[in-house]
């Protein structure tokens, strides 16, 4: 059998009492005060009770009076069966807020949560209602003798315990069982526990710490997808960092092999061809512009391979005699100028179109060398020789090497000039006179000297070279010094000579290889023009390079000095100039 904890009524099997639960919850009671439904019978018994205290005190105590003096027993009944309800419908509603399982056995899921709702809104009323039944004495006296007159004492439906008055039985639920109803009051002894995290208020220690390891839980939660999100982040930025090094690197290594190829192409390294490659490209390039004959290509072609089988420059860019026109001049005209110092006899040679563009320094070579050839002093080294071209001109630099003379610049050349456009210096020009036994040194001056980046020591130096023969001569000195070899950063020229203005500046006479011989055979000459000259004179302001290095020839050298030289270019090393 089961009994109805609401009205008290039996049945016999649980599907009677759940249809007889239902009939309770659809007699739906609303407040006379504030029209609150959708709750029990007992539970609306009890808001009365607590939130309407004050309005309806005076007419239920007429009420009762009136039921105890003037009431049935049929009434009276009904009442003590209404007031018990008030007492256990707030046992019952605590019972279903603290304990899920008995509460859906008396109420449907729908009801609790409602219940749950109406009991939180009306704890605060509650506290204050108990307070100021301690301030009404004189109501709270009468109101506890109506209800000992109509009800009896009332029973504790936790333990049992029968108190005198309701308020005692009031104070001993919500003392004793406060862990079942979960009514904490201001005036209880029991202990309360503030969660740390959130500030929701416990009654009980272990719910409070499950309560604080859900918190924890969740914390947990967030930091462990807060690492995998930063770890997921590191990743990505290392794969990006990776791949923006991998890009640079890629581009720098692009750029290197850029500059590196522009390089070999500046200096003749790309193996492109050399002179023989070149001259017969350029040719073929003027013909089909129509500026050569296709008989005047096959004649020159001719000649070229000729030249090139006997290993002598075939004289075409050459021009002879500018010596001796500049001697003529100066004893002529030239009246601003006091003195002038000219080299031993030279020819002029200029690049062809086999060496445009990077065959200065072995136009140079020749230039000295055809000086040296005019020199009885050189016979003895030089005997039986004559200007080379230029691919003879590297196979006799490639035969020094062989010797081994600046195995240092062999190797940066990757010791081998010929079929090669690649540029020569003041070094090899260097080890190729003293390969041929021509005593000559390398004069490095590094920095500049003067105001505006000027280089007045190499004038100086220069002068010292060429007037060293002779103190108070004539104005025009015809030394025997051979030419010098003069160097900078992309180009070489021959100084042929130096002249001394009457107000004390100096200005060097410089062959080019780069002037062609038509602009040099104007000097040629009987009446030379001033204007002319302007191609050969250099001044000071003219020469401001960073460095300049020059080879001078300073006689010959016998075999014993050729191979103590040969050693001492094993360490290459030049007077400096500061």
């Amino acid at each position: 059998m089961l009994s109805c904890d609401i009205c008290g009524e039996t049945v016999t099997s649980e599907p009677d009492m759940k249809a007889h639960l239902i009939v309770h919850m659809e007699n739906e009671i609303v407040c006379p005060f504030c029209k609150l439904s959708g709750v029990s019978y007992d539970e609306m018994c009890f808001h009365i009770e607590t939130a309407h205290f004050e309005q309806n005190t005076l007419e239920r105590n007429f009420e009762r009076i009136n039921t105890v003096q003037f009431g049935t027993s049929d009434n009276k009944k009904d009442n003590t069966l209404q007031c018990g309800m008030e007492v256990n419908s707030s046992i019952l509603s605590g019972c279903a807020s603290n304990h899920p399982k008995n509460s859906s056995q008396c109420l449907t899921k729908d009801s609790t949560l409602k219940h749950e709702t109406f009991y939180s809104e009306n704890v605060t009323e509650s506290r204050k209602f108990l307070k100021s039944r301690e301030k009404q004495s004189g109501l709270t006296e009468v109101k506890g003798s109506i209800y000992e007159t109509t009800y009896g004492p009332p029973e504790c439906p936790f333990c049992g315990k029968i108190e005198e008055h309701s308020e005692d039985m009031e104070t001993h639920v919500k003392t004793t069982h406060a862990n079942l109803l979960d009514i904490p009051l201001e005036d209880c002894d029991q202990p309360l526990y503030d969660c740390p995290m959130c500030g929701l208020i416990c009654t009980n220690y272990h719910i409070l710490q499950e309560h604080v390891d859900l918190h924890l839980e969740e914390n947990s939660f967030c930091q462990g997808m807060d690492r995998v999100q930063c770890s997921g982040d590191l990743q990505l930025a290392h794969q990006l960092q990776q791949e923006e090094d991998r890009k640079r690197r890629s581009e720098e290594s692009r750029q290197e092999i850029e500059e590196f190829q522009k390089l070999q192409r500046q200096y003749g390294l790309d193996n492109s061809g050399g002179y023989k490659q070149q001259q017969l490209r350029n040719m073929e390039i003027e013909v089909n512009r129509g500026r050569m004959p296709p008989s005047e290509f096959h004649r020159r072609k001719a000649d070229m391979m000729e030249s090139l089988a006997i290993g002598i420059d075939d004289g075409k860019t050459k021009t002879s005699g500018i010596i001796e026109a500049l001697h003529r001049y100066y004893q002529n005209a030239a009246t601003d100028v006091r003195q002038v110092w000219l080299s031993s006899v030279v020819d002029h040679f200029h690049s062809s179109l086999g060496d445009k563009g990077w065959g200065c320094g072995y136009r140079n070579f020749q230039m000295l060398l055809s000086s040296l050839l005019q020199n009885d002093a050189y016979d003895d080294c030089l005997k039986g020789m004559s200007v080379p071209c230029i691919p003879k001109i590297q196979s006799m630099i490639e035969d020094a090497w062989k010797e081994g003379f600046d195995p240092q610049g062999a190797s940066q050349l990757n010791n081998r000039l010929q079929g090669t456009k690649a540029w020569i210096g003041a070094c090899e020009v260097y080890i190729l006179l003293t390969s041929l036994r021509v005593k000559c040194h390398i004069v490095d001056f590094h920095k500049s000297t003067g105001p505006l980046g000027t280089h007045p020591r190499l004038f100086e130096w220069i002068l010292n070279y060429y007037s060293s023969e002779g103190e108070g001569s004539p104005k025009v000195v015809c030394t025997s010094k051979p030419p010098i070899y003069l160097q900078h950063q992309g180009h070489s020229r021959t100084v042929i000579g130096i002249e001394e203005k009457k107000n004390r500046t100096l200005c060097l006479l410089i062959f080019d290889p780069g002037c062609p011989s038509r602009e040099m055979q104007k000097l040629l000459k009987q009446d030379v023009e001033a204007s002319s000259l302007k191609q050969l004179r250099k001044s000071m302001g003219n020469l401001k390079h960073k460095q300049y290095q020059i080879v001078a020839v300073e006689g010959a050298l016998s075999p014993e000095e050729k191979v103590a030289r040969r050693q001492d270019s094993q360490v290459f090393t030049a007077e400096k100039i500061p």
